[in-house]
């Protein structure tokens, strides 16, 4: 049975991955991130870490694609765009080289041996006390910092997609009615 449980587990995770990637529609991406974060929140429970399975599906597929679809919308990037004007000339070159150069880490760091035999940073994760005491001691004493500008970089991301979607919004609308005007002028004329 945990067989069975990793292997549809690992092949939603799998299709929802591709599906993130290969889907157009923005949207339809995000929908497949929740079946990716629900597939490995289905892997946390086949490991008995409980608490992470659902901080998974409360914190990653509840309030994070939540974020992501309310910036999608309210950017409005589901829109069909021309893919042949290319504003930043070298961009694709310039991604293509990264991406080589992110392939060479990766096999790079494939390659290396991780095991260290060094003591856990956070303690021992076995002795007295339940995972998530240790978990919550560990994240509000020494990565409490960490945590906490996390919180802030993503409420500025998101201050800073509404901010650049307004104005983007009133510069548009405003060539339109500017438009607008200049041709029922010309019509009265």
């Amino acid at each position: 049975m945990d067989w069975f449980v990793f292997v549809a587990a690992g092949a939603a995770v799998l299709a929802g991955a591709l599906g993130v990637i290969l889907a157009r529609n923005p949207v339809h991406s995000a929908l497949m991130l929740v079946m990716t974060l629900f597939g490995v929140a289905v892997l946390f429970v086949a490991q008995e870490a409980d608490f992470l399975a659902a901080v998974q599906v409360i914190v990653y597929a509840g309030a994070i694609v939540v974020l992501f679809l309310f910036v999608i919308m309210l950017l409005g990037v589901d829109r069909a765009e021309k893919l042949g004007d290319e504003p930043l000339h070298g961009q694709r070159i310039a991604a293509t080289i990264a991406g080589v150069l992110a392939l060479a880490e990766l096999l790079i760091l494939a390659r290396a041996q991780w095991a260290t035999g060094q003591p856990s940073v956070a303690g021992p994760a076995s002795g007295e006390g339940s995972n998530v005491a240790k978990l919550a001691r560990s994240l509000f004493t020494r990565y409490f910092l960490a945590f906490e500008v996390t919180s802030v970089l993503l409420v500025i991301a998101v201050i800073g997609a509404v901010v650049l979607a307004k104005r983007t919004r009133e510069t548009s609308e405003g060539f339109a009615d500017a438009a607008g005007r200049a041709e029922g002028l010309e019509t009265v004329e």
